[in-house]
């Protein structure tokens, strides 16, 4: 097995060069090292061969390798389990959401992906820089501030987009189409930051529980304050879905209201030609009108025709009706 397979982290610092599968495993349960593992889209037999080198529990195992699980934490003897996911916004504005899984144990970090969704140069830099010498809490925290952030950055993105929504929902009515796509499109991925951002309040509070003696006195605040992120990005985000369905409800009212218009203009519009339409018609039954077979006749029946149409139109402009 090659560093192509792999990233390994060592105190903070990347490991370089080739390493043997059994050299990796001594490495990772090494006592003496903090080290970060991670495995991005492994084989099922790698990530079962490092967890028999870490005494990993083979639920815990089994779990990394199911991509359809919610974000949480399982507590076993010799380590902890989290499932956490990060989210972006692509480029047709839909949220895509990437499963991370961790396995934490007192001198070792080790992360299962499918995708490239993480970049962990970032995260082991800021380990590197400010908490090398605090070891795995340090990292397991710059991870999961990481991982917010990227829920804080999607709920911006998103409430950008309901202000854009509000703004088209009194556009022309040729761009309704457009808007009612826009707003599936929100609602949708509101549920989906919802799903994965809303659960990390139980994954905090688990992993600041006295009883895990993961996390320092000095470390409780760096995890304090990626719980007060959790918190503010589920209420931005649940306030948001509420805003994304009051304006799909305005939508729907407005959407009510242009044809209630619509309809009073076809309904006045035939009525001022009914109103023509019975006088000529009843007449047509052979009958003679008042002045026929005179030319005063036509003029007195076409101007009572012009007259009455005239009168009705003014009637309905009056009332608001055309």
């Amino acid at each position: 097995m090659t560093m192509a397979e792999f990233t390994l982290f060592q105190d903070g610092e990347r490991v370089t060069g080739r390493l043997p599968d059994g050299e990796l495993g001594a490495r990772l349960a090494d006592p003496g090292v903090a080290d970060w593992l991670d495995l991005s889209a492994p084989d099922a037999d790698l990530v079962d061969r490092i967890g028999e080198a870490l005494g990993l529990h083979e639920l815990a195992v089994e779990d990394a390798g199911d991509e359809r699980q919610r974000p949480k934490l399982d507590r076993y003897d010799s380590h902890l389990f989290l499932t956490l996911h990060r989210v972006v916004l692509d480029d047709q504005d839909d949220l895509r959401v990437s499963e991370l899984a961790l396995f934490v144990t007192p001198h070792a970090l080790v992360t299962v992906h499918k995708d490239t969704g993480l970049d962990p140069s970032d995260v082991a830099r800021r380990w590197s820089t400010a908490g090398r010498d605090r070891g795995i809490a340090y990292l397991l925290y710059a991870l999961l501030d990481d991982i917010v952030d990227s829920h804080f950055d999607a709920a911006q993105a998103l409430e950008d987009e309901v202000e854009a929504l509000e703004d088209l929902l009194f556009a022309e009515p040729s761009q309704l189409h457009a808007v009612q796509r826009r707003s599936l499109r929100l609602r949708k991925n509101l549920l989906r930051l919802s799903r994965v951002s809303a659960p990390m309040r139980e994954v905090l509070l688990g992993l600041m529980h006295r009883d895990i003696g993961l996390i320092d006195e000095q470390l409780m605040p760096y995890y304090q304050d990626v719980y007060d992120h959790v918190l503010r990005v589920t209420e931005w985000v649940e306030g948001m879905r509420e805003l994304a369905s009051g304006v799909r409800e305005t939508q729907l009212a407005l959407q009510g209201n242009r044809l209630n218009v619509v309809m009073k203009k076809v309904t006045s519009w035939a009525a001022i030609i009914a109103v023509p339409t019975a006088i000529t018609g009843y007449f047509g039954q052979n009958l003679p009108y008042p002045g026929y077979g005179d030319q005063a006749g036509l003029v007195g029946s076409s101007l009572a025709l012009v007259g009455s149409s005239v009168v009705l139109y003014l009637l309905f402009r009056r009332r608001g009706w055309l």
